[in-house]
């Protein structure tokens, strides 16, 4: 009977714990997006469904009502920055895209974990779903230094489909002010799960990623949703600080 009593605190007490770090948790499409995310475009708007266009599997189609955030169908749209800006966080998205769409997750708006159609594909780089971009330059052409970190197994879901990202992300350290600041420790990312299989697992990252490689790595900063290269549907997105 004591046995089973402890068993059943312990069980009392971890659902406790998820459901306090669910509390702690921001649900990012809850209420007005213009309370939530900078200079929101009318173009990322509120839907009640999307689905795969039958006529066209590289666009979304949508029905009028509430519950699910899209640039459909149109495909674009400025990308989304949240006001709050963040340094330790973990994040979920449940997201969709078709055939050949493009976004992205980027933590304190500079270390990217990429969003894109990657279904079916055997050569995987830090470019396809689940990947940590690579560095990149602007000038005088856009072009790839290198070629990212790419996932440890290819997770990602087929076009039109809901998928689930999870990330659980560590910001660089530092000590020390202005010219005598001195980095203490990489970026890391602690866990990223897509679609229930670990994909990256203790990853340092000595810098942001893309054309942001060479930028401050901040103590904090937005979180970035990317917009203007496909069609993206998006159902859930949470974000909550982690600790020590």
């Amino acid at each position: 009977m004591i046995r089973m009593l402890s068993v059943l605190f312990m069980l009392f007490f971890a659902v406790s714990l998820e459901c306090r770090a669910d509390e702690l948790a921001s649900n990012l499409l809850a209420g007005e997006p213009t309370q939530v995310f900078r200079k929101v475009d009318p173009a990322w708007h509120a839907v009640q469904a999307v689905t795969l266009d039958p006529a066209n599997p590289r666009k979304l189609t949508i029905e009028a009502g509430k519950g699910v955030w899209t640039n459909a169908p149109k495909g674009t749209a400025q990308d989304l920055y949240t006001t709050r800006e963040y340094g330790d966080v973990a994040v979920e998205i449940e997201f969709m895209i078709p055939q050949r769409s493009n976004s992205g997750i980027k933590l304190m708006g500079l270390y990217e974990v990429q969003i894109t159609d990657s279904h079916g594909k055997t050569k995987m780089t830090g470019s396809e779903c689940g990947g940590i971009y690579p560095r990149a330059e602007l000038l005088p052409k856009y072009r790839h230094l290198d070629e990212g970190i790419a996932p440890k197994s290819n997770a990602c879901g087929k076009p039109g489909e809901w998928q689930k990202l999870e990330i659980a992300f560590r910001a660089a350290k530092h000590e020390g002010e202005g010219k005598n600041r001195k980095k203490i420790a990489n970026a890391r990312f602690d866990r990223v799960v897509l679609n229930g299989t670990v994909i990256h697992e203790n990853l340092e990252v000595s810098s942001p990623t893309g054309h942001n490689w060479t930028k401050v790595e901040p103590a904090k900063g937005p979180l970035m949703l990317q917009l203007d290269h496909g069609p993206v549907a998006v159902r859930k997105f949470m974000a909550r600080d982690l600790g020590k």
